[in-house]
């Protein structure tokens, strides 16, 4: 049984969860691709950080967080597999790809708050670029698309992005560098430049 956090702790840690909860929302729902087992999957996560790592350190919490995140996003996948029968392997994107470090900051253009100061025609353009680009982002295969969320919607770096996966660092630049080739060729037949 665990034992219930501080006062004090347990209002950092309410304060880290509805820092992560927007974003943590957006990434499932990316991988899930159902807005209902998306927050059953954050629920989850959230409930088991609380339960099971209340008490390390709050430097660790984001980490630790993203680590069952990931975790119970496959167990998603585990259990629709079962369920259904059917497992939906997005494979491999066949392109040719060029082995870069991944530092290409793609999601910056969905920092929307300085949409504020844009005119209306600006504003549905704007509005119009980051449907498509979410749309490109959920077309990518699993992997990839966890590794580019979680290097570029996360920022976390190579390192953190491979213990969060599961992987090797090698894999998370290759998975990164896939993303960002499959999406910039995607968007660019579609006129968007970035």
């Amino acid at each position: 049984m665990t034992s219930l956090p501080s006062p004090s702790t347990e209002q950092e840690l309410n304060e880290f969860l509805k820092s992560v909860e927007r974003r943590a929302f957006k990434r499932t729902v990316y991988a899930v691709r159902d807005e209902d087992a998306a927050l059953d999957i954050i629920q989850d996560s959230m409930i088991r950080l609380c339960n099971s790592y209340s008490d390390r350190p709050s430097n660790e919490w984001p980490m630790l967080f993203q680590r069952i995140l990931s975790n119970a996003t496959l167990d998603w996948f585990r259990r629709q597999k079962v369920r259904n029968a059917v497992f939906h392997n997005l494979g491999d994107i066949e392109a040719s790809v060029s082995q870069d470090d991944g530092d290409f900051d793609f999601l910056e253009v969905l920092d929307t708050d300085e949409a504020g100061t844009e005119g209306a025609e600006d504003s549905a353009s704007r509005t119009e670029i980051l449907a498509a680009i979410e749309g490109e982002i959920e077309k990518l295969p699993a992997r990839q698309r966890e590794a580019f969320l979680l290097r570029y919607w996360e920022e976390l770096d190579v390192a953190e992005t491979a213990a969060a996966m599961g992987c090797s660092e090698g894999s998370v630049k290759t998975h990164c560098s896939r993303a960002v080739q499959a999406l910039s060729k995607a968007l660019h037949s579609r006129g968007i430049t970035l």
